[in-house]
């Protein structure tokens, strides 16, 4: 094997942390001795074991010697004392004899002075192996710790011709099943899930995530003015699910009404006669809040785009056609020139069953990287 199958092996370890590290990384590690892998290990929740503590313990555990073996980490280990003490600390102690990196750690605690330590000590540090992949793991941590702001992600499903509902409203289901599973991952993988009152209303969703052993997103509803149906399967799940509608509307007695349900209801001033969007991602952020799925309607996902929310666009394109008036993705009044479009790149294309799915981010957005 060479040192980028080992570090395919320690991503994919990473995965398995998925929806479950939040706010911190996905990381995973392999130990290498006379090219075989000896230990591995990853970051299984937040507050668990990082992810070269996770490997260490294996040997540990097994009486595996691995002093002068190889270190091969999806991030930059840690340096710094948290929920767990510096993982730098534990590589020195192990005598591990060379550190193959995937992505730096742009947190202001670590940002490389975990390689410096390393290095210090000794250690020779290979970094940038698999960086681009690496990277992509992290993007929703990268631009958390650098921007304090939630990693919003704008979703939808729509046909060749470009209408996420036929003229009747009715949109289930456009995509097949392969892509409609891959969402559900998106749910697991985000912190939140965002959709407007107007989803609700036309859809009533329960915005679960419906894997084997997941874990529910958080439920934010963009609800100016309370208007979310007291009997909705939001409301009605909110002690079981956490529920946050947003809203501006000053009608306390409606307001007490979603609270005894187990709803939060968060604040902001009005912006253009709706929530401000952008100051209700502050918010999230300093909730640690660090990743929201945004699963509105074309009006949300226009005001999300002018508020400057979004850092990254999936397109579900399905190979159908629905003709006619059918809603778009995003509506809104739009850009009045070609020239003022919002730009993304960084595009990606693949198939997901029948289905293609778009990825791409939104370019010159705050915090982007």
């Amino acid at each position: 094997m060479i040192n980028e199958d080992f570090m395919s092996a320690a991503l994919e370890l990473a995965k398995k942390g998925m929806g479950f590290t939040s706010p911190n990384p996905m990381v995973g590690a392999v130990i290498v001795k006379k090219g075989e892998i000896i230990a591995e290990g990853y970051h299984r929740k937040y507050g668990d074991l990082h992810a070269e503590r996770s490997a260490f313990a294996y040997c540990e555990e097994h009486g595996i010697n691995c002093k002068g073996a190889d270190m091969y980490v999806t991030l930059e280990p840690c340096c710094h004392h948290g929920k767990q003490p510096p993982c730098t600390d534990a590589v020195i102690a192990h005598g591990i004899k060379r550190v193959f990196i995937g992505s730096s750690d742009p947190n202001p605690l670590v940002a490389g002075k975990g390689v410096e330590i390393l290095r210090e000590n000794g250690i020779e540090v290979i970094e940038g192996v698999l960086k681009e992949e690496c990277d992509a793991l992290n993007e929703i941590f990268f631009h958390y710790i650098t921007t304090g702001l939630p990693f919003v992600t704008m979703k939808y499903a729509m046909t060749l011709d470009g209408k996420i509902a036929c003229y009747t409203g009715q949109s289930k289901w456009i995509t097949g099943e392969a892509a409609r599973a891959h969402v559900q991952q998106e749910r697991l993988r985000h912190s939140a899930i965002m959709v407007g009152v107007g989803t609700v209303l036309a859809d009533d969703p329960l915005l679960t995530c419906r894997l084997e052993n997941g874990r529910d997103p958080i439920r934010i509803i963009c609800d100016s003015y309370l208007r979310t149906p007291i009997d909705s399967n939001i409301v009605k799940t909110a002690n079981k699910v956490p529920t946050i509608i947003a809203a501006i509307s000053d009608d306390r007695e409606r307001a007490s009404l979603y609270e005894e349900a187990g709803c939060r209801i968060i604040k902001t001033e009005p912006k253009d006669g709706h929530v401000d969007l952008a100051a209700l991602m502050k918010l999230l952020g300093k909730e640690r809040l660090d990743s929201i799925l945004l699963e509105g309607g074309g009006e949300l996902n226009w005001s999300a785009l002018k508020a400057g929310i979004v850092s990254k666009v999936q397109a579900y394109i399905a190979p159908k056609l629905f003709g006619g008036n059918g809603k778009a993705p995003v509506m809104g009044e739009g850009v009045p020139i070609p020239a003022e479009a919002f730009m993304l790149e960084q595009c990606s294309i693949r198939h997901i069953g029948e289905d293609i799915l778009i990825e791409s981010r939104v370019k010159n957005v705050h915090g982007n990287n």
